[in-house]
């Protein structure tokens, strides 16, 4: 296992696993992020990791030790060029709308692939944030492990979507109905910007930051549209249609997302965020998996209507 053996706090940083990481996003205005690192996990234990995955992002995990994994994936321990950071966004949640922001997750960074892609690497249930509001900031096992099993395989099916590289339990007890074991997902994305990012910089006064945030997204995911004409147009067309195609593939295979708020719609065009979901057996529109979706506002029959609200 390669470490070094300089600590920051309690944290150690681990040297080994192929990690290349960047952080571009955080060169956008402050009011879009906060840096902070993940909450304590007690006594982390890897529950599953995605080996193939690792290797499809150039990753060595097999250079770390399965302790130096679980402390690395829980967020006790840091990878060497990880800048931990939560994200600001809103969003139309059931068509009404709030500012919101990562309330349990922390990006560690931007690792740029062996081929030059660059993704965003998130711990997902790892603890307050500056955008918690009232919420614990953890997560539990088996929403984690439903959410790797689900984007597993809808990449499977050929589906954009985000990727689970691995589940940690983090030793901790987390409250819901009642004691649960606590748990960590790390979630690999093209990146996290959402309708929502869009959606809170614009209730801004000031402009700067919306512009600033339109051209990094086209730089980061169109790049193609860096001379149109009207930039915003051209990106919302392209982003449109990649949701567009996306509806139709979840259509195709009965996917019901079951949560379409507009923090949950990405601008690169990846199925993010599997909460209340499934797949339906037989055609059925009026299908909803989320309890309190009680109007069927995401009902699967519903979803390329929504796509277009979103837009």
């Amino acid at each position: 296992m390669a470490k070094e053996e300089q600590r920051t706090g309690t944290q150690e940083l681990i040297t080994g696993g192929g990690f290349r990481f960047e952080t571009s996003y955080t060169q956008l205005p402050s009011v879009f992020y906060s840096f902070g690192t993940p909450g304590p996990a007690s006594q982390p234990e890897l529950a599953i990791v995605n080996m193939p995955l690792a290797r499809e992002l150039g990753l060595r995990l097999d250079e770390l030790s399965t302790e130096a994994l679980a402390g690395l994936f829980s967020g006790r321990d840091t990878a060497q060029g990880a800048t931990p950071f939560s994200q600001a966004y809103a969003g139309h949640q059931f068509g009404g709308f709030a500012i919101l922001g990562d309330g349990r997750a922390h990006v560690l960074g931007e690792h740029i692939t062996p081929d030059g892609q660059r993704v965003d690497i998130q711990l997902k249930g790892s603890g307050r944030t500056p955008f918690s509001r009232r919420g614990d900031g953890r997560a539990t096992l088996g929403p984690m492990l439903r959410e790797y099993l689900i984007s597993e395989a809808m990449a499977s099916l050929g589906i954009p979507t985000s990727r689970s590289l691995a589940v940690v339990t983090t030793g901790d007890a987390v409250l819901r109905e009642g004691p649960l074991p606590g748990a960590i997902l790390t979630r690999v994305a093209a990146s996290h910007l959402r309708v929502g990012t869009f959606e809170f910089t614009a209730t801004r006064e000031d402009p700067s930051p919306l512009q600033a945030l339109l051209h990094y997204a086209i730089e980061r995911h169109y790049p193609e549209l860096a001379d149109a004409a009207n930039p915003a147009l051209a990106l919302w067309e392209a982003v449109a249609k990649r949701q567009a195609a996306l509806i139709a593939s979840w259509m195709r295979v009965g996917f019901v997302h079951g949560v379409m708020n507009t923090d949950n719609m990405t601008i690169s065009g990846e199925t993010i965020d599997y909460g209340p979901c499934a797949f339906v057996d037989r055609y059925a529109g009026a299908t909803v998996f989320s309890s309190i979706d009680r109007r069927g506002r995401y009902a699967f029959g519903n979803q390329p209507v929504i796509a277009g609200w979103n837009l």
